[in-house]
């Protein structure tokens, strides 16, 4: 019996289709129980199996949609169909540039899949496969529109005919699908000069694009700005085989994201972050997401940590990567907690004895350094309504010269001195301006004045003395390159960046899709809240 209802569909399906041969059976289809004239066919298979097969028939339509993609990529071997390749396209003069637009993620706009996407160069829609069946082929017949790209291969195909495109006009297509850059590209790249110009006519500079804010992602922007600054960490993530190792969608995400800021060929004098955003929260778990305002001092740690450890999972350098050898220096800390007897003592009213401390000395590596700001006055006076708190950056840097005692309370009840003995080749500063309570967050207002150039640390923290075997001096000079600025209440407001162009030591403001020239003396008039400074070399 059970065989029997096994071979049942399959029977059912052969009548069928030997019918509509005959010309007796519906043409458009072949599940209907019933012909055009109202005659009945023959006993068809239930829905269940009848979706099986189809399922059964769309997966091997997938499989021979990979098996197509991988015969790109393979080259031809044997079974696999002969590709014609022409030059000669007529419909080559349809392609528009103009409405092309790769920064979102692969998917079929029909069927949601990632496999074996093409996208239309015709209307800029993406479709899944190129088969008699699949989503691109119909949308070819149904729109009039001829000539795909597959997203993967980078292979040009012109639908229905199925032939493959082999034009020279379509190469610019493909670097702005993929931009490329060569070793020798990157080291001379902070020497360009040169703007390059949109299809709308609008100039840009490489590496000065804005970032489109898709919905309170202005703090992943001027994350990503500043990063675009340190040039050993940018250059690493321009040629992808430096971590084509890696696996994960974060890396790969960050270095697409690179190229593209960078490169000189760009349809548009913007860059959307999408995709990037996308890995961003499958791999923080919805702790940084679209939609909902963060703190860059945050995502800047979680960012660098992460971005750390994926790079290091598969490499055979298990503690090393590009992240710290740009940012990682190296704290001793002291820190000084009361026995449990002194703070019993203490309850009780009774004298402390000199040996009621317990001193712990340990070495800490750092990304970034915290630097807390003074308190704002309470009360105004009459005459200084609109005199703002300010502070110079030398007194605050203090907190690290080893001497300096900073009182916690969490988790523990101690005293903590800290003194920098390794310093990074690029320095991030962390102004704490938000504190936070039970009811709400506030706000310090308080300027830092800091130099935008040559910032002497060994004048006001004491560095170790070089060792033995190293001949030159610890570079404890360093100059500026990115600062972040928040403006407008905490919990609300906006974030914008300045940033420094090398080629021509020009500063530039950014907040999202706008980027404009500025003044150095403007980057210091503003609250700011974090800093990238880089050594002297």
């Amino acid at each position: 019996m059970e065989e029997s209802r096994k071979r049942k569909p399959t029977e059912s399906y052969d009548n069928q289709k030997r019918q509509r041969i005959a010309g007796e059976g519906s043409a458009a289809d072949a599940g209907t129980a019933t012909d055009k004239n109202g005659g009945s066919l023959l006993e068809l298979a239930d829905y269940d199996e009848e979706e099986r097969s189809d399922l059964r028939r769309n997966g091997r339509e997938e499989s021979e949609e990979e098996e197509e993609e991988e015969d790109e990529k393979n080259g031809p071997v044997r079974g696999s169909r002969h590709v014609e390749v022409r030059r000669d396209c007529p419909y080559l003069d349809t392609v528009n540039r103009q409405v092309l637009d790769f920064d979102f993620e692969k998917f079929c706009s029909i069927s949601l899949s990632n496999l074996n996407v093409y996208a239309c160069l015709v209307c800029g829609k993406y479709y899944q496969g190129r088969g008699l069946k699949s989503h691109a082929y119909t949308h070819s017949l149904e729109a009039g529109h001829h000539v795909f790209i597959n997203l993967q291969t980078e292979k040009v195909y012109c639908l229905p005919d199925g032939y493959e495109i082999n034009d020279p006009s379509l190469d610019s297509i493909r670097h702005v699908l993929n931009p490329r850059f060569i070793k020798e590209e990157v080291m001379h790249l902070d020497e360009n000069r040169q703007w390059s110009r949109a299809l709308d006519g609008s100039n840009y500079l490489p590496g000065m694009v804005g970032l489109n804010n898709i919905k309170e992602t202005d703090f992943v922007n001027v994350t990503i700005q500043s990063l675009m600054r340190v040039t050993p960490l940018r250059n690493f993530f321009l040629i992808p085989e430096n971590y084509e190792h890696s696996k994960s969608a974060l890396v790969h995400r960050f270095g697409e994201l690179t190229r593209k800021i960078w490169h000189a060929r760009n349809f548009k004098g913007q860059v959307s972050p999408h995709e990037f955003l996308q890995a961003v929260m499958k791999a923080s778990n919805k702790r940084f997401q679209i939609g909902v305002q963060s703190d860059p001092v945050e995502f800047i740690s979680w960012l660098l940590n992460t971005l750390h450890s994926n790079l290091t999972k598969h490499s055979k350098k298990k503690y090393k990567s590009i992240i710290h050898d740009c940012f990682q220096g190296e704290l001793e800390v002291v820190k000084e907690t009361p026995r449990k007897s002194a703070i019993e003592n203490k309850e009780n009213g009774e004298g402390q004895n000199g040996n009621n401390v317990v001193t712990e000395t340990s070495r800490v590596p750092f990304l970034m350094l915290g630097l807390d700001l003074p308190s704002p006055p309470l009360f105004k006076d009459a005459m200084e309504k609109n005199i703002i708190p300010q502070v110079p950056l030398f007194n605050i840097l203090k907190k690290f010269d080893g001497e300096m005692v900073t009182e916690v309370v969490r988790p523990n009840i101690a005293r903590m001195k800290y003194r920098v003995i390794k310093l990074p080749k690029y320095l991030i500063l962390h102004m704490r301006r938000f504190t936070k309570n039970n009811f709400f967050v506030e706000k310090n207002p308080t300027l830092v004045n800091f130099p935008v150039k040559n910032l002497e640390l060994k004048d006001y923290i004491p560095l170790p003395a070089p060792k033995e075997n190293e001949k030159n001096k610890i570079k404890s000079k360093y100059d500026l390159i990115a600062n972040i600025v928040h403006d407008g209440k905490p919990g609300e407001g906006s974030y914008r960046v300045f940033v420094q162009r090398k080629s021509e030591e020009l500063w530039y403001e950014m907040q999202d899709l706008h980027v404009t020239e500025t003044l150095p003396q403007m980057v210091a008039l503003s609250e700011a809240y974090v800093q990238i400074y880089e050594q002297h070399q």
